[in-house]
């Protein structure tokens, strides 16, 4: 199964679908941390905790526009 920003780069999912992703992970015995989980990098993850939603949501867009 694709993580989120597979399936969001790939236009399957809107970016507000990251919140049920969390919440899966949030009630799932996943070892992995959240950001694995979602497929974010150390950068999309560092700017998501540092800047918030909004950050990720456009470094996330740009990503789709290349």
């Amino acid at each position: 199964m694709a993580n989120f920003k597979e399936r969001y780069l790939a236009g399957k999912i809107e970016f507000e679908e990251i919140d049920d992703y969390v919440d899966e992970w949030n009630n799932s015995d996943d070892t992995r941390t959240l950001a694995q989980f979602l497929g974010l990098n150390e950068e999309e993850e560092d700017v998501w905790i540092d800047e918030g939603d909004d950050a990720l949501y456009e470094l996330l867009e740009q990503q789709k526009e290349d």
